[in-house]
């Protein structure tokens, strides 16, 4: 069974840090583009970052300088460095896996596999 767990959010006041945790199971996790994408009440769910199975790496202008993904493959792990926090950086944070293209998508409909999710709240 195929399954993402995240893990790492939390609450923290603004100009904190945190790191989130996605661990990967039932799949070769080297071969997969995988993704963080975040989501709010009010917004569709929407892309952070990204690292292709090669290592290609792309960020949200919004989180751009701030974020820092990263990945282990050996590990099954990917994480999501996350510095001067913002208010504006509250939702519940989702890692997702694209079987299918080496290449970063930023959009959802791609991706095959997403985990639960993890809080994240920012206070000011």
């Amino acid at each position: 069974q195929v399954q993402l767990v995240e893990s790492g959010g939390g609450l923290v006041q603004a100009g904190g840090s945190l790191t989130l945790s996605c661990a990967a199971s039932g799949i070769t996790f080297s071969r997969y583009t995988m993704a963080w994408f975040r989501q709010t009440p009010e917004k569709e769910r929407e892309f952070v970052a990204a690292v292709t199975g090669s290592g290609n790496i792309d960020y949200a202008d919004s989180v751009r300088d701030r974020f820092t993904i990263s990945r282990h493959n050996a590990k099954n792990t990917a994480w999501l460095q996350m510095d001067s926090l913002r208010p504006g950086d509250t939702a519940v944070y989702y890692c997702a896996v694209d079987y299918f293209s080496a290449r970063i998508s930023y959009s959802v409909g791609p991706y095959d596999i997403w985990g639960q999710g993890t809080q994240v709240t920012v206070s000011s």
